[in-house]
């Protein structure tokens, strides 16, 4: 399993349109067969920041998913929303076993 956060920092007046563009993005994300999760997380005390939290099941999966025709249109979407570059730290898993992520098929 690849883990991945994703830091988003969001012009104010684009937060909304950011997170509906993030969740559609989501929705298919979540149906790629290389992914176990991807979830979109807005911080509490900052609703201009968002987490995206990506977990694949390798790093193919990753390359496969830039690929995707939501990927890109999101991207394309999304990237006059940012007040900065988006950021990204990946991480490999420890606990639970991989088998124990929600939706793992192994």
């Amino acid at each position: 399993m690849l883990i991945v956060h994703v830091h988003v920092h969001v012009k104010p007046e684009h937060i909304e349109a950011f997170k509906q563009a993030a969740m559609e993005n989501a929705r298919h994300s979540v149906k790629e067969r290389g992914i176990a999760r991807f979830d979109v997380i807005q911080q509490a005390d900052d609703p201009a920041r968002f987490l995206l939290l990506e977990v694949y099941r390798n790093q193919e999966a990753t390359v496969q998913h830039k690929e995707t025709a939501h990927y890109q249109a999101w991207a394309a979407k999304v990237t006059d929303m940012l007040a900065e570059p988006r950021t990204r730290v990946s991480y490999h898993n420890v606990f639970p076993a991989d088998q124990g992520w929600y939706g793992s098929s192994f």
